[in-house]
């Protein structure tokens, strides 16, 4: 008889999913009482040291954004008033690999924006895409861990990342976006950036809608092929990060054009999408994207480790005007950011010069490592000694949602046309053209001939055929054919072929 396979905590009780957060009905909010995702998200910060466990390698910039249009109506946030000039400070990265690895790795990039508002800092943590390999952060960890090193032989590993992708169909949007041209920007300055989650916007008399971000870069979209972003690799492993040192330092300062998809926030409810599902876009036919302004970025860090390294960027940084949405995901990273960057650099992170906001600080948090000012007495709310106290008029939380339900580990409650391949299908078919889904065929062949085994291998054709019948035989045709296919330049090189040459001199 085979022993008990299920998943247990660290204290080895056994959990009861490990898909689901626990909320208040399919669509509410993560409860904190649930002991095994705070388990999983905290024990996951704090695996590596010191560098970030997501995101290590990347590099950024200051500048400023200019508001050019008029969202007025949809926000009261200071940033974005007609007219507004707001300081800034930009990281892009990309995910999986370490500080060391290869700027031209495919891979999703970071796309991290620190606003110094005068309403506090107000951070976007984005990607350069607009949805996410999941929905719920239960799974986030995991993902994470099938995109880095084995265990046994610290090698990273395919067969790895195909198995969690197989077996998260969910993932299909993101993997088709990853596997495509974008999965390899040229440069930093050549790719978008997306808030990819659904937040809140609330206007000055109260209104609430849906909003997502499109920073869309103004030097035009351009990218690698694969063979062009080997060859790169090779040469200049920080190929991105010299390349955007070098234009700001000449004077041609990248820019981006930020557009707003807004959605009224009763639509929410019927819309055909659960718009709160970070595996979905929401249809620009439906959501116009408007105009709000422009980030331009024209001054390079003078030192890299304290204001790039130690820049901490949290999506909890919600200045009033602005708050979160029932997407889970982001729910869960509300937690995540402000306590991995806690244990990274330490708990009074947000003392060093490039996280500090650049208005007045009355906070009541003292003492602890790195700490170099106190509040001073009275060290305790309420006082009547003058200290600081709340004042929910000027505060930043927004009116939230209503919710309710029981308690339960369940996916998002599906809208009319939710499905997790539709979305991924439409862009093969709809947006790539005829050498696009040629490149993507080329991109995911190449991906499974590396070392992706039996049956992980059959699972990867199945969720090809899942998203489009044609590209799932393609792919499958072309990994069967080149399956028995030797690079014999490499054979050439190889150590066995070299010790072989060696014995025969």
């Amino acid at each position: 008889m085979s022993e008990p396979n299920f998943t247990t905590d660290d204290a080895g009780i056994p959990v009861y999913s490990d898909e689901h957060s626990l909320t208040v009905g399919p669509d509410g909010p993560i409860l904190l009482q649930d002991h095994y995702l705070i388990e999983k998200m905290a024990t996951f910060n704090r695996e590596r040291v010191p560098e970030r466990q997501p995101h290590a390698k990347g590099g950024g910039a200051f500048g400023h954004f200019v508001v050019t249009g008029d969202v007025s109506a949809y926000t009261k946030a200071d940033l974005f008033q007609p007219g507004k000039t707001t300081e800034l400070l930009i990281r892009f990265s990309t995910v999986a690999g370490e500080r060391g690895s290869p700027d031209t790795w495919r891979d999703p990039r970071g796309f991290a924006i620190k606003f110094y508002t005068e309403q506090g800092n107000y951070d976007m943590v984005g990607n350069n895409t607009p949805i996410f390999f999941m929905r719920d952060p239960m799974k986030f960890q995991d993902f994470i861990r099938s995109q880095k090193r084995r265990a046994d032989n610290n090698l990273r590993d395919h067969d790895m990342q195909w198995d969690f992708w197989t077996l998260s169909p969910e993932s299909a949007h993101q993997v088709t976006w990853l596997m495509g041209d974008r999965g390899i920007p040229r440069t930093w300055r050549h790719m978008n950036g997306y808030s990819s989650h659904t937040y809140m916007w609330v206007n000055a008399e109260g209104e609430r809608f849906w909003v997502k971000y499109h920073f869309l870069t103004d030097q035009g979209v351009e990218f690698f092929t694969q063979h062009e972003a080997d060859q790169m690799a090779s040469m200049d492993t920080d190929y991105h990060l010299r390349d955007l040192w070098e234009h700001i330092d000449r004077g041609q300062y990248p820019s981006w054009t930020l557009k707003m998809q807004i959605m009224p926030f009763e639509e929410a409810k019927t819309y055909r999408f659960n718009p709160f599902d970070l595996t979905k876009v929401w249809p620009h036919g439906d959501y116009p994207l408007i105009e709000v302004g422009r980030m331009t970025l024209d001054r390079n860090p003078s030192d890299y480790h304290t204001e790039i390294e130690q820049a901490a960027f949290e999506p909890s940084n919600l200045v009033p005007g602005i708050g979160p949405s029932p997407d889970k995901m982001l729910l869960g990273r509300l937690f995540s950011y402000p306590d991995a960057h806690r244990y990274r650099i330490g708990p009074n992170y947000n003392e060093l010069p490039v996280n500090a906001p650049r208005i007045p600080v009355r906070s009541y948090s003292k003492d602890g490592p790195m700490r170099h000012r106190n509040p001073g007495d009275p060290v305790y709310v309420p006082n009547s000694k003058g200290g600081p106290h709340a004042d929910p008029a000027v505060a930043g939380e927004p009116a939230g949602w209503y919710t309710d339900g029981e308690m339960v580990r369940a996916a998002y409650t599906l809208h009319k046309e939710d499905d997790d391949w539709g979305q991924a299908r439409t862009m093969v078919r709809e947006v790539l053209d005829d050498a696009a889904r040629d490149r993507l065929v080329d991109n995911i062949v190449g991906h499974l001939l590396n070392g992706v085994s039996e049956p992980v291998l059959a699972r990867a054709f199945e969720y090809w055929h899942n998203v489009d019948h044609t590209l799932g035989d393609r792919v499958e045709s072309g990994v069967r054919t080149k399956a028995g296919e030797r690079d014999f330049k490499a054979a050439e090189q190889s150590n066995a072929a070299r010790t072989s040459a060696q014995a025969k001199a």
